[in-house]
C-alpha cells in the first residue's frame, strides 16, 4: 500500500508539473509579440547593412569585398552575387560562380556605361547542363569604381532589379565615406606638414641666433640649448602619429620656453598651471605649441618691458579645458577674423589651422575660442574630450 500511494505521489506531482507547463506556453502565446514581423525584418536588414559597411568603410578593395559579399547577397536575396571593380571580380558568393568572366565584362561595360544592365539567359552562355542562372542585374556602384552584379535563378524579377539597385547606392555610399576618411586623413597631415614648414623657418633661425650668443661667454649654456632644441626638433619634426599626449605636447612646449627665455631674459614670464589627471588626454599633434608660439612671438615680443605666457590646463569632467593666454599687446578681432594662415604677414601663427584640425577631429564645438583686443593681451581657449573614438595617442 505504502508503494502504491508513492506511486501515486509522483504521477500526481508529474501531472501538476505538466499542467503547470502548459499553462505557461499557453500565457506565453497569449502574450503580444516582443517585435511585429515588419520590426523584425528592419531589425534584420539594418543589421546585415551593419555588418556588411564595417569592411567597405575601407574602401573597394578584394579583402573589403570578401568580408562585405555574403551580407550584400542577403540583402538583395539573390541567388548568387559579385563585387567588381572596373575590370574584375573581386568576390563571389552564392550560386553561379563559373559566370564570374560574363559578371566581369557585364560590369565593365555598365561601368563605361555609367546605367544598370538586366541581363537574360541567352547573354550568359553556359556549358554546364544544369545551370541554374537565368539572367543578372548589373549595377555600376557610385563614381564608376565598380558595380554590384545579382545573379538570378530566373528571369530578373523586377523586385530583385530594384533591390539590387538600392544596395549599389548603398554600397557607393559607404564607398564615398570610406575615401572621405581617407581625404581627411590626408588633409590632416597636409596641414601638419604645412604647420611645420609655417613654424620652423623663423623659430630655427631665432633659435640657432641665441644659442650662437652663448658659444663664448658661456658654453655650458650653449650645450644645453643645442640640446634643447635638438629635442623640440625630433618631437616636431617625427614622421609617425597624427595625435599626442598633453604631456608630450607640454614637454615640447618647455623645450621651446627655453630657448626663448634664452633671448628674452627676464622679460618672458611663464605662468603653468596643469591638472596631473588630465596629462594623460590626447590630442592633435602640435595643436597647442603654435598657441604658446603665436603668444611669445606676436604678443609679447613686441611689448616693451615685461610679459607673461599662461598655460593652464583643467580637469572638466568628460573634457580637458586649456587655455593659453598672454598680457601682450593684444590685435583687433576683425583682423583675426580677416587674417589667412600663411599670407598674413605674421599676425598669428597658425590659429586657423589648429581650430580646423579640431573640428575635424572632434567636432564643429570643439573649435576654438580667441579673446583678444589692442593693448589687452590674447587668450585662447581650446576643449578637448578624454575620450574619442579613432582618436589616441601615436596614431
Amino acid at each position: 500500500m505504502g508503494a502504491n500511494l508513492a506511486a501515486g505521489l509522483i504521477v500526481l506531482a508529474l501531472a501538476v508539473a505538466l499542467g503547470g507547463a502548459v499553462y505557461a506556453v499557453i500565457r506565453l502565446r497569449g502574450r503580444r509579440a516582443i517585435a511585429t514581423a515588419a520590426q523584425r525584418a528592419t531589425y534584420d536588414v539594418l543589421h546585415i547593412a551593419e555588418l556588411a559597411a564595417e569592411p567597405l568603410r575601407t574602401g573597394l578593395t578584394e579583402a573589403a569585398a570578401g568580408k562585405a559579399i555574403r551580407h550584400l547577397r542577403s540583402l538583395t536575396g539573390a541567388a548568387g552575387i559579385a563585387v567588381t571593380d572596373a575590370v574584375r571580380v573581386l568576390a563571389f558568393d552564392g550560386i553561379g560562380e563559373h559566370h564570374r568572366e560574363h559578371a566581369a565584362a557585364a560590369a565593365a561595360k555598365a561601368v563605361a556605361a555609367g546605367r544598370p544592365t538586366v541581363l537574360g539567359g541567352r547573354e550568359l552562355p553556359c556549358d554546364l547542363v544544369d545551370c541554374p542562372i537565368r539572367g543578372a542585374v548589373v549595377v555600376p556602384l557610385a563614381q564608376r569604381e565598380g558595380a554590384l552584379v545579382a545573379l538570378s535563378d530566373g528571369p530578373p524579377a523586377p523586385g530583385l532589379v530594384q533591390a539590387t539597385a538600392e544596395t549599389a547606392r548603398w554600397v557607393g555610399t559607404q564607398l564615398a565615406l570610406a575615401e572621405l576618411d581617407t581625404s581627411r586623413a590626408r588633409l590632416a597631415r597636409a596641414e601638419v606638414r604645412a604647420l611645420r614648414a609655417q613654424i620652423s623657418p623663423h623659430f630655427i633661425y631665432n633659435a640657432l641666433t641665441a644659442i650662437a650668443s652663448f658659444v663664448r661667454t658661456d658654453p655650458e649654456r650653449a650645450r644645453e640649448l643645442i640640446l634643447e632644441f635638438a629635442e623640440f626638433t625630433r618631437y616636431s619634426f617625427r614622421a609617425h602619429g597624427e595625435f599626442t599626449t598633453l604631456a608630450e605636447e607640454l614637454r615640447s612646449i618647455d623645450r621651446y620656453l627655453t630657448i626663448e627665455r634664452a633671448r628674452f631674459g627676464e622679460r618672458l614670464q611663464v605662468r603653468l598651471q596643469i591638472a596631473p589627471e588630465v596629462l594623460p588626454v590626447t590630442l592633435p599633434f602640435l595643436c597647442l605649441q603654435p598657441l604658446v608660439e603665436n603668444a611669445v612671438r606676436h604678443g609679447l615680443s613686441r611689448k616693451p618691458g615685461m610679459g607673461t605666457v599662461s598655460i593652464v590646463a583643467r580637469d572638466a569632467g568628460a573634457e580637458c579645458h586649456i587655455t593659453v593666454e598672454d598680457d601682450g599687446v593684444g590685435m583687433e578681432p576683425a583682423a583675426l577674423l580677416d587674417a589667412d594662415d600663411g599670407v598674413d604677414s605674421g599676425q598669428h601663427v597658425g590659429l586657423r589651422n589648429v581650430d580646423d584640425r579640431l573640428r575635424s577631429v572632434f567636432g564643429d564645438e570643439f573649435g576654438l575660442v580667441v579673446e583678444t583686443a589692442p593693448e589687452a593681451g590674447t587668450k585662447v581657449s581650446m576643449r578637448v574630450p578624454k575620450f574619442h573614438p579613432g582618436v589616441r595617442s601615436g596614431s
